[in-house]
């Protein structure tokens, strides 16, 4: 009998890749919330983790070319970064 390689399977790994920028996303803008919810002392920490998860969403929707939340998450970023300018300015 001989050695069989498995195959690769290239969408197995795209989507553990999509999932993983999806929940890290998703787990930054939650921290972002929290943040938020704890007050104006941890101003400027509460947009860094909204710009991660921005970050995280907008590189997934260039990924699986999901055009309107790539829009959402482009508009996102530059809000938040003009927030973060102001907060280090």
């Amino acid at each position: 009998m001989v050695d069989q390689k498995l195959p690769i399977c290239y969408n197995w790994d795209m989507n553990k890749t999509n999932e993983a920028l999806q929940w890290t996303g998703a787990v930054a803008i939650i921290a972002g919330h929290l943040l938020n919810a704890a007050g104006p002392e941890l101003y400027p920490y509460n947009i860094l983790a909204f710009v991660v998860g921005i970050i995280m969403f907008l590189s997934w929707a260039v990924r699986v070319k999901n055009r309107p939340q790539f829009l959402v998450n482009l508009v996102s970023i530059a809000i938040g970064a003009v927030g973060l300018f102001r907060a280090v300015a």
